[in-house]
């Protein structure tokens, strides 16, 4: 086993480390470990990633649910438009994606090109998020939900759906502060919901990828069961370390992972 190899299956480990630590953030690092380490196309790291984050988040999911920290009606409702966006994603676009997209002069974008770059700008907007969370209000601050929000909502499920269809991303960076300021869930319920949609929606996606890839479910399954083994480390760790500083943190991390890929993506 090559030493990058056995770096990308670190990574795997962190990928649950941090998703079990922020419920969110796990694909920012799952997409860039198999294509920069272990030398996956981007289409098929995006279907790996859905895979790997959407067991990993549902072996958090089971926990959460025997401590009661899910929201199930509003998770239904948030899941629900933001399942069948990210299937027809997977099974219609990705799949009908041209080789070019586009050419001018001598650049030309190609369709991984295009998936390295919008996975790079959601990675900015993601570190942004994390680092910008001190906004995000504590639970005494929490004022009662208004049912007026269902429709924001299912449009912001409808957008993270082709974002996480697009680039294999749960989208947990959007979905904690949406269920924060829309739903007013308190934060930790907030994650542990969070969770509970990516798990959904990231399995449900990736079944649109079945058909249309030949999947290497050896590598997969192992990668994946390392990152099991990571959440596990980051539910235990979380009632240690305070999440706020924690999310600036890998915000940071973000940002620079995201310049470092539009980097070596374009020059």
């Amino acid at each position: 086993m090559e030493l990058v190899e056995i770096l990308g299956y670190v990574g795997a480990l962190i990928v649950g480390l941090v998703l079990g630590l922020i419920g969110g953030g796990g694909s920012i690092l799952t997409v860039p470990i198999l294509v920069y380490f272990i030398g996956f196309t981007p289409i098929v790291a995006t279907a790996y990633s859905l895979f790997v984050v959407g067991s990993t988040a549902l072996v958090g999911t089971l926990r959460n649910i025997k401590q009661n920290q899910i929201d199930f009606k509003t998770a239904i409702i948030f899941a629900i438009p933001s399942i069948i966006t990210v299937f027809m994603v997977r099974s219609l676009v990705i799949p009908n994606l041209p080789d070019v997209i586009f050419s001018l002069g001598n650049f030309s974008l190609t369709n991984s090109l295009f998936i390295m770059l919008l996975f790079a700008l959601i990675m900015l907007l993601a570190g942004w998020s994390m680092i910008k969370s001190k906004t995000i209000p504590s639970d005494s601050e929490i004022k009662k939900f208004d049912n007026s929000h269902y429709f924001a909502i299912s449009t912001q499920a409808i957008g993270i759906g082709v974002l996480a269809g697009l680039v294999g991303a749960g989208g947990g960076f959007l979905i904690v502060p949406a269920l924060v300021l829309l739903v007013k869930l308190p934060i930790k319920k907030a994650i542990s919901t969070s969770l509970f949609i990516i798990a959904i929606q990231s399995l449900i996606g990736f079944l649109g990828d079945v058909k249309t890839l030949t999947i290497d479910w050896k590598f997969l399954l192992t990668f994946t069961t390392i990152s099991i083994i990571g959440i596990f480390i980051g539910l235990a760790l979380s009632k240690k370390i305070s999440p706020k500083r924690l999310k600036r943190g890998f915000g940071y991390f973000t940002i620079i992972m995201a310049i470092y890929i539009i980097y070596k993506e374009l020059f």
